[in-house]
């Protein structure tokens, strides 16, 4: 080749490279970011607010259905239909129906959205099986959560992790255990009398993950989740305080609903709400924990407060009653929107300095905020403290009898005349927890799946995959 050849043929592949760079430090994906108006558009007026994420931070979560709905503990109350533990785990099936929503979550709702692994218990699945599914997800621009009860040991989290030629699978892990006294079969305490007799538990739960770090380097998030009844509800404010320095990211608690198996009903779960779970958490930071200032889908169904814990001590990261910290959010959200912090340092690092030279306004606002956070957690305690950040969340699912009659009516374009079923189709129209139809081109908010198609769906996976066989790896 020419001189002349190959000087065209070196700028042409600085050209491809210089487009690539741009591409992939670009703030947001253009997908996502054509997603996420839509989404802000079809949610109801009341809801768009200044502290509204949805539509503008995050599409939503996202989970998996009809995978592995089994599960080896016996649960009061638990979302799952009555057909569910006659379904065998098949990896194969999960694998294929994981990669088919997926596939759908991306074509639908762009890049980087946070998905569940969930179903009945993942570990089921086994190690290798539990990867497949989680290299499905990661392969479609998902960010994964296994969502388990955690009674699994060392052992299983190790294989899963790290492949058999001793090589890292996964750099990062993001797991959910799920803890609580109306769980029964779990090993060691098969009936727990009280959520302190679970703090062993929960610990150790952790420190599976802290070893792992420690002989693999592979990194971790934890959620700690709990269901919340009236056998329970007074127990809430001494779990949170258990759990501060216990190393989750999350704690999040669920009010039981009147959804899955009738069987397993108990209680009068009404007398459990929302705000009565908020206050127990407040109880339990020692705290007052701020929620409107910032807001993901309806507040009906959703709370949820972003901290800091340091020396013991939780600090909200926003103060809400500050002008100044409520315009920071504003400035944030309308520079940043869903800019994905969790790529390559370099590429965060060139497309945080993109949208600073686009909205300069960003820089002051910043160390502002800054300088007020340091002041409110305290000097000493960032210093010293092991700074880490810990959100509290509480989920409130809605009963079945609602969820049925609103879920048909949206499929009429009608607004229901009873009250009750009109607050449900307002909430169920604000969903920020989505699961995947790809055949039937839709996606279906959380709640009806629970509450309307779980049960249809387990009795064809039963047919499907009859528990006489074992054929998980």
């Amino acid at each position: 080749m020419s001189l002349a050849g190959r000087l065209a043929a070196a700028h042409a592949e600085l050209i491809t490279r210089l487009r690539r760079a741009l591409d992939e430090t670009r703030p947001v994906d253009p997908d996502t970011e054509l997603v996420l108006r839509h989404r802000w558009e079809e949610l109801p007026e009341a809801v768009r607010t200044p502290a509204q994420l949805l539509g503008r931070r995050s599409a939503g979560c996202e989970g998996t259905h009809g995978v592995f709905p089994r599960c080896n503990l016996a649960c009061t109350p638990c979302y799952h239909a009555r057909e569910a533990n006659s379904v065998r785990v098949d990896s194969a099936h999960t694998e294929t129906q994981v990669d088919a929503q997926m596939a759908y979550l991306r074509s639908v709702r762009g890049t980087g959205q946070h998905a569940q692994l969930i179903g009945g218990e993942v570990t089921l699945l086994g190690p290798e099986g539990h990867a497949a599914a989680l290299e499905a997800m990661r392969r479609h621009g998902r960010k994964p959560m296994s969502m388990t009860h955690g009674d699994f040991d060392y052992d299983y989290l190790e294989r899963l992790a790290i492949g058999s030629d001793g090589r890292r699978r996964f750099e990062f892990l993001r797991f959910a255990g799920h803890f609580d006294s109306m769980m029964l079969g779990r090993h060691g305490i098969p009936r727990p009398r009280s959520e302190a007799e679970l703090h062993s538990y929960r610990r150790r739960f952790v420190e599976h993950f802290e070893r792992l770090r420690a002989e693999h380097g592979v990194r971790f998030d934890l959620a700690h989740n709990m269901t919340v009844t009236p056998r329970n509800l007074d127990q809430v404010a001494e779990v949170v305080h258990a759990c501060l320095d216990m190393g989750f990211g999350m704690l999040s608690f669920q009010p039981a609903a009147f959804v899955g198996n009738p069987k397993r009903w108990r209680d009068d779960y009404h007398a459990v709400s929302i705000d009565t779970v908020w206050r127990e958490i407040e109880r339990g930071v020692g705290a007052r924990v701020p929620w409107e200032h910032v807001q993901m889908g309806d507040p009906r169904c959703n709370r949820s407060c972003h901290g800091v814990i340091a020396g013991g001590r939780w600090t909200p990261l926003l103060d809400d009653r500050d002008p100044r910290d409520l315009r920071a959010r504003d400035i944030f959200l309308q520079a940043f929107g869903s800019m994905d912090f969790e790529r390559r340092p370099w590429i965060v690092a060139v497309a945080t300095a993109r949208v600073m030279a686009a909205n300069p306004q960003v820089i002051p606002a910043a160390i502002g905020f800054a300088g007020r956070l340091a002041g409110r957690v305290g000097i000493r305690r960032l210093l010293r403290g092991r700074p880490r950040g810990l959100t509290f969340v509480v989920h409130a699912f809605m009963d079945a009898e609602v969820v049925r009659p609103a879920w048909e009516a949206m499929g009429r374009g009608e607004i229901a005349d009873d009250e009750r079923v009109r607050a449900a189709q307002e909430r169920l129209q604000a969903c920020s927890y989505a699961m995947a139809h790809p055949a039937e081109d839709r996606l279906v908010p959380a709640c009806v799946q629970h509450s309307v198609l779980d049960p249809q769906e387990n009795a064809a996976l039963k047919r499907l995959l009859p528990l006489r066989e074992t054929t998980a790896s």
